[in-house]
């Protein structure tokens, strides 16, 4: 699943060929994904000019001229934006075209059809998609002393409490498990177990990883490619996600694997207490 990094690499890219231009057209393809797309979309958006591209989470957030409200976009497992000329023959799994007044379209690729493409009428925080998010892990308000307070007496595994979008938004499997490496805490300890010097330190390689990340174009694993079409090259990065069974870059151990909250886990038992 794309994750903060991927989505914004993607809002990055969307950014200097939507903002200012006018839509002219929407063509939906396939309306079923996980809300079903707006029978009114079409209307609403013909002919308003986009004035932001703005990033939520692991949501888009589309501003449009004179509208109070908001086209969300969310990738969903496997979802994709690119911009593409509009005379681009879709391809199999392009779901969505909305058409611009300079030639381009942005274009959705989606092939399991977990995204979402709806309006949300403002305010957008009070909307039940985003009601109940944390605090973004790029702003001040994320820092050691707030993942300390908001971890007592919790019993959860330290993993699992990092990548619950109402602790903190953004940080999915792949990037808490590289922070938790990076600050030496072993990914199944109990959250409130973590010391606040411990914290410390997570929440400074959360906000180093991300950055990172975003600087490299986000991580490709399988499915995902930039608003530009190209692929994220930071899984060149990667030390521990995805690497069950290899030796520790670090140490030369062998990592190992483990499941939390339902998501394969992987750490060094050598490096990581």
């Amino acid at each position: 699943m794309p994750e903060l990094p991927e989505v914004e690499t993607t809002r990055r890219g969307l950014e200097p060929h939507g903002v200012g231009r006018v839509v002219e057209d929407l063509i939906v393809r396939e309306r079923r994904f996980r809300l079903p797309v707006p029978t009114g979309m079409k209307r609403r958006l013909k002919g308003k000019r986009i004035v932001a591209i703005r990033r939520r989470a692991k949501y888009l957030l589309v501003d449009f001229e004179g509208c109070s409200g908001h086209l969300l976009i969310h990738l969903g497992m496997s979802g994709s934006l690119c911009v593409v000329d509009r005379a681009t023959p879709p391809r199999k799994h392009d779901h969505i075209d909305l058409i611009l007044d300079h030639g381009k379209a942005i274009r959705f690729h989606d092939p399991r059809r977990f995204g979402i493409w709806t309006w949300v009428e403002a305010p957008e925080e009070a909307h039940r998609l985003l009601a109940h998010l944390g605090p973004e892990p790029l702003l001040d308000e994320f820092c050691g002393d707030y993942l300390f307070m908001q971890s007592r007496k919790r019993r959860c595994a330290v993993k699992t409490f990092l990548m619950d979008g109402r602790i903190v938004v953004g940080v999915g499997n792949i990037y808490a498990a590289e922070s938790l490496f990076a600050a030496e805490i072993r990914p199944g300890r109990a959250a409130g177990r973590v010391t606040r010097a411990e914290y410390h330190s997570l929440a400074s390689h959360v906000v180093r990883i991300l950055r990172a990340a975003i600087a490299q174009g986000g991580t490709t694993l399988q499915d995902f490619v930039s608003g530009e079409g190209e692929a994220g090259y930071f899984a060149q990065e990667l030390w521990v996600y995805g690497r069950e069974g290899q030796e520790c870059k670090r140490c030369g151990g062998i990592l190992k694997g483990k499941v939390l909250g339902q998501r394969a886990s992987c750490y060094c038992p050598h490096c990581q207490k």
